[in-house]
Parts: structure tokens; sequence; C-alpha cells
């Protein structure tokens, strides 16, 4: 087993999913992680059941395998909206996906469906599958996109994390989600407002799930469609806790963060995984 910068060998050797150095509070929110991260194409023509992206991914092989995110875009929008995620999450140590949909007026559940269709693209076609670990996948999206990624683990429960980006769907409540899942609202969202959509979805996910609700201070519906440091700190905390079960993290989710110029409100569950 090859220990990973920054841990030692027995840290390693307890959980053999963690990767690269000790995080700081300044390594979370850096435009870019310890990794360097190579790109490649997925054309539609190449992709079933969804609509082609863009893969992200630690260029260096000798840590291993890696976790891998699908991430959807919102209504009526492509990849190079979300693309920012792509390098900034890719750098920390984890195989990103950001795709284009069927069409850019699907919903919901559509988007669901895409998510894990391009999920399956990673682990069984692409051409970066050998540094993927098929059993640590996560999901993302904006808007409708967020709404989707509620979907994708509504109907895939083996994924180890969610992430809905100010996230869009008629649908309410998920009592059903054993995922568990980070809720990125923002305040000032007049396209899905958080009285409709981010805290009802939190409401209802499972008191027994990990979960968590971040609320954007001075943010709108379309912030997440921008480079923004406090989406990518949590975003990457969040996936580092659960797709790589890296408790080194938890300590920027528990306690749980203050309201800040950045953030509105924060709740959660803490311990994690308790």
């Amino acid at each position: 087993m090859l220990a990973t910068p920054g841990a030692s060998a027995a840290g390693t050797a307890a959980n053999p999913y963690e990767r690269g150095p000790a995080p700081t509070q300044s390594s979370i929110e850096a435009l870019r992680g310890p990794y360097a991260v190579s790109e490649t194409n997925v054309s539609s023509l190449a992709a079933s059941g969804f609509g082609g992206g863009t893969i992200y991914y630690p260029t260096s092989t000798s840590d291993g395998t890696f976790g891998a995110v699908v991430i959807s875009p919102g209504f009526t929008a492509y990849q190079s909206s979300i693309a920012w995620l792509g390098p900034r999450l890719a750098s920390q140590g984890f195989v990103v996906f950001t795709i284009d949909t069927l069409s850019t007026v699907d919903q919901p559940d559509s988007r669901g469906r895409q998510l894990l269709a391009a999920l399956d693209h990673l682990t069984q076609r692409s051409t970066v599958r050998g540094r993927i670990d098929a059993t640590r996948l996560g999901v993302m999206g904006h808007s409708m996109g967020g709404g989707g990624s509620l979907e994708a683990a509504k109907s895939r429960p083996s994924l180890k994390a969610a992430i809905p980006l100010t996230g869009w769907n008629t649908d309410k409540t998920w009592p059903e989600l054993r995922t568990p899942t980070l809720i990125i609202g923002a305040d000032g969202d007049t396209v899905a407002p958080v009285s409709s959509h981010s805290e009802p979805f939190y409401q209802s996910l499972p008191s027994s799930l990990d979960k968590a609700y971040l609320e954007l201070n001075g943010a709108t519906h379309f912030t997440p469609n921008t480079s923004n440091t406090t989406i990518a700190k949590y975003s990457i905390s969040w996936l580092k806790r659960f797709i790589d079960d890296d408790t080194r993290y938890e300590q920027f989710l528990c306690p749980l963060p203050r309201p800040s110029l950045t953030i509105e409100e924060y709740r959660g569950t803490c311990p994690l995984g308790s």
C-alpha cells in the first residue's frame, strides 16, 4: 500500500482512501489543491445516456485510485457553467466529470438519470476508468442539475455523497435518501427560493442521515456558476469526508460553521459518520 504525502503509514493503513497532505483552512480555500490536473473530453457521440463532457483528473497515479464526482449544469445551461468546479475539485484528489445534458431543458428526473449514466461511463468506459475506485462515487449539480443530484441519490443509494447547488425540484421531500447530502442554497435566490426548495429538501432528509444545509450570504441562484471559495471549501470537505472517509476534513464541518460575510446560515448533524 502506498503512503500518501503528508500521511503517516499508520494513518494510511487505517484509511486506505485518504489522499493528499493534511488539510488546512488555506488548502481547502485555495484555487488549486496539491494535485496537478489533466483533462480529457468525452464527445456526445461517445456518450450514452448523457450529452458528453469533460473529465478532470489528478495527473499522477502514484497515490492509487481516486473517488469520482459527476456534476450537472442547470436549466438551459451547458457544462461551461459549472466548469470551474472541475479542476478545483480534481486538484484536491478526485476524478471530476462536468457534463452536458441531452437537452438544455431536461427536468431533474432526467438529469438524475444522466448523472448516473455519466458515472457508469466514467467507471466502465472512460479512458481514466483505471484511476477510479468505482465504490466511491458522488454527484453534484446546479439548479435542475441540483434537483437531479437528489434524484440520482434516491435511485442509487450506494452513492457516497450528493451536493445540490441552489437546487430546483418540484419534489420537496426526500425521506428515502441514504446518501450523505450537503444542500447549498442562496439567500437571494429568486429562481429556486430556499424557502420552497433547499430548506424543505434539507428538512425532509432523514434525521439519521449525515446532512448539512449551507445558505450562502449575499448570493443568487447563479452564484454557483462562477468560482466561489465558500462553495468550494465546503464541497471539498464534504466530498473528502464521505467519498474518501477522510475524517481529517471533519474539522471544517463540525462544529457547525457560524454565520459570516459569506454564510447566512449553516445547519447540520454533528458528529458526522456516527
